[in-house]
């Protein structure tokens, strides 16, 4: 049932507006729960680079297959794709379908990437972000509106490379934004709970994609296919399979809360379950376990069983590292587990924006 509770509508104007716009809705005459998958990339656009030979654009596909074969186990949902084979979709077209769906939820599958080992699940709703990151996965999304025709009528001349051609993108969302920010709260959650991936949490970022919808909308960025581990995960079938599923349990989560506060304002339930948007530093810590001339492979068996660890190689030596976290009081935990496993000579190190820099300038940058 379409549930509309942004704004202060008593209980009864609230079912009567839900009732007329369900029912005048020929696309969906059993006024089902509908959810419009949206499998980033395809087709003349690969998606995010990697070394490895994955592509983003078969990952993304086959995780929303797979999360679109749970969802429609409930009978009371109807699933609508962007897209099931390898075709490229405007993004301006990804929303169209959206909205003529009337849809209660879109979502957006996609995969990260980045020049570091950097690792970890994001799920992204409309807004402005504070952080040079933010932004760059913003205009790295939104580039692609250059392979599409006619790009500068479609979008106003927006360009994804001016910070100034942001600044509007949120209004047509806004009224959204709660229900956004619970999905994408379960679904982090769900990454960082049920399948102890490391969850980098809920942000904001200017997505064209997500501008284009007038519904609560999301963007998931399930790994880094950048990153050795994750990338092997993402692409197997059990990595797909359980991405799916935490994405699906958390849409199943969303519409059971949204269906018990039927008559609620949903800002009296957002009151005590609002998640905190993470405007992460570009400052990150990390934890040197070790050095040396040969490479070794990050597998948990080589690092007396710690996970999570990663490579660089420089010019003169192979570094190790365990972790990657913003928060220096995390970067201190690490140390410590680090240490009981058996690397009593370990030291936390600092980068900002992927240059290494001394870690008390990089704790003026931390959250605590």
């Amino acid at each position: 049932m379409k549930t509309y509770l942004i704004k202060p509508f008593v209980f009864i104007s609230l079912i009567l507006t839900t009732f007329y716009l369900s029912a005048s809705n020929p696309n969906n005459p059993d006024n089902k729960f509908v959810v419009v998958l949206d499998a980033g990339h395809g087709g003349k656009d690969p998606g995010r680079p990697t070394n490895f030979g994955y592509k983003e654009k078969d990952i993304a596909l086959k995780i929303v297959l797979e999360l679109g074969k749970k969802l429609q186990k409930d009978p009371q949902i109807k699933v609508i794709y962007t897209r099931t084979t390898d075709v490229f979709v405007d993004l301006f077209d990804r929303g169209k379908i959206a909205n003529k769906a009337d849809a209660d939820l879109f979502v957006s599958v996609h995969c990260n990437a980045h020049h570091t080992q950097a690792y970890g699940t994001e799920t992204y709703v409309l807004g402005l972000s504070r952080t040079k990151t933010n932004f760059e996965v913003a205009k790295a999304e939104n580039e692609v509106i250059y392979l599409e025709d006619n790009y500068e009528a479609k979008y106003d001349g927006f360009d994804p490379n001016s910070p100034e051609s942001y600044i509007g993108l949120t209004l047509m969302q806004e009224e959204y934004l709660d229900q956004s920010i619970l999905l994408a709260r379960f679904i982090e959650d769900n990454f960082s709970n049920n399948l102890k991936r490391k969850s980098r949490g809920v942000k904001y970022a200017g997505l064209i994609v997500l501008h284009q919808t007038y519904m609560p909308s999301v963007l998931v960025e399930t790994g880094f296919i950048t990153n050795r581990s994750e990338g092997d995960f993402l692409n197997s079938k059990r990595g797909q399979d359980q991405m799916s599923t935490s994405i699906a349990n958390a849409i199943f989560n969303y519409k059971k809360r949204i269906d018990q506060n039927v008559g609620t304002h949903l800002d009296e339930v957002m009151q005590t379950q609002r998640p905190k948007i993470i405007e992460e530093s570009d400052v990150v810590f990390k934890i040197q376990i070790a050095a040396g001339k040969r490479k070794i492979l990050t597998e948990p068996s080589n690092f007396k069983g710690l996970t999570d660890v990663t490579m660089e190689d420089s010019s003169d030596f192979i570094r190790y590292y365990y972790g990657n976290t913003p928060v220096y009081s995390e970067a201190l935990r690490l140390q410590k587990e680090a240490k009981a496993k058996g690397y009593p000579s370990c030291f936390i190190v600092a980068y900002k924006n992927g240059e290494k820099i001394d870690v008390s300038e990089a704790r003026k940058s931390s959250s605590n």
